[in-house]
C-alpha cells in the first residue's frame, strides 16, 4: 500500500520491517514517538506507513525532503505527525548523477535487490556489472532477475553469463505477465521484507511491480512498450514508492537509470570482481594498476586463462571511474583523510 491505500487490518511493526536494528536506536525520551515508514517522497512533502494505517508527515521548518528516501524509518509525534528525526540505515541505494555533488538516494532498508534485465538486446553484461557495484554497495542482496525469457529459444545462455559475474549471485526467471510470477519471488518474500527493483526502462519492472503488489485502485503502475528496432523500453516510472506485497513483504518500484556512474562503490567492486581482489595482495608493487607492471599476479592469471582479458579490462575501466568520480573527503585544513 502507498499513501492513500485503506488496510484492511492494522499492521505490526514488525511487519512493516521494523527489527531490532532500528528499536535499538530510540532513546528513552522517544519512547512516545511513533515509528513510521517513508512511502513517497515529493518535493515538498512525504508519506508514511504506520501500524494504523498511512500518514502524511508534517514537516518540521527548513526541513529538506532530498534527506529521505523511500523505505526509511522515521521518528514522528503521534497526532500531529510532525517528523522529528530520521533513523540510521541498514542499507541505502544511492548513486551519484553527471555533477552532483551529493549522491541520488533510491531507497533504504532493501533488504534484496533485484536488477532487473530482459533476454534481448537489453542485456548488458558491462551494464549488470554497474548495477552490481551500486547492489553491493547499498548492502542489499543482489538478484539478477531476467525476463521475456519466452521470447528466445533457450534462455540458459543467459543465466550461464549473469551467473558468472559474481561469486554466489542468485538468477532468477520470471515472465512478468505469468498468473503464477509471484512464485518466482517466493524465496525472498516474508513478513517484514522489504524488495527493490532496479533497471532499464522498459524491462518490466512496472509490470511486475503490478503483480506482486495488486494495481493501486484506480492507478496501476504505468507500463511501456518495448521499441522494436533497439529493444529498447520506454520510460515510465517516474517517481518512488512502497507497495505492500500480497503475502507479506514490500516492494519499492524505482525509475529506470538512463546512466548509472559508478562512484562510492570501491567495496562494491572489490565485491563483484573478487578474482582480482584476491590477487592483487600478491602483486609485486602494492599499487599494481594489473596494466604493465612486472610481476603481476593478475596479468599472470589472465595468461594463464584463469580470468577473462575482458574481465580484467571492464574492471579497469570501473575502478578509474570509480576513482575519478568519488569526491575527495578532506579533514581539518583541508587535508586529505
Amino acid at each position: 500500500m502507498t499513501q492513500g491505500d485503506t488496510a484492511s487490518a492494522p499492521l505490526s511493526l514488525a511487519a512493516l520491517g521494523w527489527t531490532d536494528f532500528f528499536a535499538d536506536q530510540c532513546e528513552p525520551d522517544e519512547a512516545r514517538l511513533q515509528p513510521a515508514r517513508i512511502a513517497t517522497v515529493h518535493r515538498s512533502r512525504m508519506s508514511a506507513i504506520t501500524p494504523d494505517g498511512p500518514i502524511r508527515l508534517k514537516l518540521p521548518v527548513h526541513a529538506n525532503t532530498g534527506e529521505f528516501t523511500v523505505g526509511d524509518w522515521v521518528l514522528v509525534e503521534p497526532g500531529t505527525h510532525l517528523l522529528r528525526r530520521r533513523l540510521e540505515r541498514a542499507t541505502v541505494l544511492a548513486r551519484r548523477t553527471e555533477g552532483s555533488t551529493t549522491p541520488q538516494l533510491a531507497g533504504a532498508n532493501i533488504d534484496t535487490l533485484f536488477i532487473v534485465t530482459s533476454c534481448n538486446a537489453d542485456f548488458n553484461v558491462a551494464r549488470l556489472e554497474r548495477y552490481l557495484a551500486l547492489a553491493n554497495e547499498s548492502g542489499a542482496e543482489p538478484v539478477i532477475l531476467l525476463t521475456k525469457a519466452d521470447l528466445v529459444p533457450d534462455v540458459q545462455p543467459y543465466r550461464d553469463q549473469a551467473a558468472a559475474l559474481q561469486r554466489g549471485l542468485a538468477i532468477a526467471t520470471v515472465d512478468p505477465r505469468s498468473p503464477d510470477v509471484a512464485a518466482a519471488f517466493a524465496p525472498w518474500c516474508r513478513e517484514g521484507r522489504t524488495l527493490a527493483l532496479v533497471g532499464s526502462s522498459g524491462v518490466g519492472k512496472s509490470t511486475l511491480v503490478n503483480a506482486l503488489a495488486g494495481a493501486v485502485e484506480g492507478e496501476p503502475q504505468q507500463t511501456g512498450d518495448i521499441r522494436a528496432h533497439d529493444a529498447k523500453g520506454r520510460h515510465t516510472t517516474t517517481s518512488r514508492s512502497l507497495h505492500a506485497i500480497a503475502g507479506g513483504g514490500w516492494v519499492i518500484d524505482t525509475p529506470g537509470m538512463r546512466t548509472l556512474h559508478v562512484s562510492d562503490a570501491a567495496s562494491g567492486l572489490e565485491t563483484l570482481f573478487a578474482e582480482i581482489t584476491e590477487l592483487s595482495p600478491h602483486c609485486r608493487f602494492r599499487d599494481c594498476t594489473h596494466e604493465h607492471e612486472p610481476g603481476c599476479a593478475v596479468r599472470e592469471a589472465v595468461a594463464k586463462g584463469v580470468i577473462d582479458p575482458e574481465r580484467l579490462a571492464r574492471w579497469r575501466k570501473l575502478d578509474l571511474e570509480n576513482r575519478a568520480k568519488t569526491p575527495e573527503v578532506k579533514g581539518p585544513r583541508g587535508k586529505r583523510r
